[in-house]
């Protein structure tokens, strides 16, 4: 005898759907990218970690640019007189 089961749960269910998949990606590729880490490296990093690694190359990306921008504007305005 053959039972049918009465209830479909959505593939999210048992798994990671694909945007959540695509995100953690998306991190692996820039801890590779920006800090030289392997993709076992990363993957096998507490997310806890892995996430502040992220926040912290986010922060330091911010802190480059508006170092930046301001030796721009210190030299644009220097060049004025």
């Amino acid at each position: 005898m053959r039972r049918n089961w009465r209830f479909h749960s959505p593939w999210t269910f048992f798994g990671l759907d694909n945007k959540y998949i695509a995100a953690v990606y998306e991190e692996f590729f820039l801890m590779k990218y920006y800090g030289g880490w392997s993709f076992s490296e990363a993957y096998n990093l507490p997310i806890q970690i892995r996430r502040w690694f992220l926040d912290r190359l986010i922060k330091q990306k911010d802190d480059e640019n508006k170092a930046t921008e301001d030796a721009y504007k210190k030299a644009q305005s220097g060049s004025g007189r």
